[in-house]
């Protein structure tokens, strides 16, 4: 929860926590900033008037440094252009103050709702070799062999798919899947188990895990 009005900001939390949401507080924009970007979180709630960065400029910054981070802005200024500009910066929606705590919470749960449906529909997904089965944590392949995934390689899948159309970072994938901090920290996991999944998928070509240069990889549709 990133706003700066301490008694706006102590009546929402409490609501969360009284629906059984963990809670971190930032009392300004630059705060929102340094913890926005250090901690590990589901959803940031977000003020758009603050000292020091304003909404715009928090988003604008998480969103480079987290693509695909979850936002709901929280803000007094309900008209056209207002909305529009903060949901082309990457909110996930814009709550028009004042509102009531029951719509508030009825969009927390519909967003993070969005967030994890954005996961692989089906248990089976074709492609040209085979079938990646995620119930069985296996790929079947046309002529009768198979190989197994591990729990690991299986939500590096499920997530690469589910942000199909973009790149994803290493940092994002430490976070999302190792549920890990990634910053400043220096590992080869993700690259291992990048190689390892286009060995196991048959796919020494990079054509369906594309390594996108500097900013991570992409899944490519079959």
């Amino acid at each position: 929860m990133v706003e700066d009005d301490d008694a706006v900001r102590r009546g929402i939390v409490d609501a969360l926590q009284c629906c059984g949401y963990e809670t971190l507080e930032a009392r300004d924009g630059a705060e929102g900033i340094e913890m926005g970007l250090r901690a590990t979180y589901q959803l940031m709630l977000l003020d758009m008037v603050m000292p020091r960065r304003n909404g715009l400029e928090v988003l604008a910054a998480l969103k480079k440094e987290r693509a695909g981070q979850p936002v709901i802005i929280l803000s007094a200024r309900g008209e056209e252009a207002d909305r529009v500009r903060g949901l082309q910066g990457g909110a996930d929606d814009y709550v028009v103050k004042p509102f009531s705590v029951k719509e508030l919470i009825a969009r927390v749960e519909a967003v993070l709702r969005r967030s994890c449906e954005r996961v692989v529909a089906a248990e089976e997904l074709a492609f040209a070799a085979g079938v990646i089965d995620f119930s069985a944590s296996a790929v079947r392949f046309h002529d009768g062999k198979s190989v197994e995934l591990s729990a690991k390689e299986v939500e590096v899948l499920r997530y690469l798919m589910r942000s199909a159309g973009r790149a994803v970072s290493r940092e994002e994938l430490l976070r999302h899947v190792w549920r890990l901090e990634a910053r400043g920290m220096e590992t080869r996991t993700i690259d291992m188990h990048i190689a390892h999944l286009r060995t196991k998928l048959g796919d020494g070509g990079q054509a369906m895990i594309v390594t996108v240069r500097g900013k991570g990889y992409r899944w490519s549709q079959l």
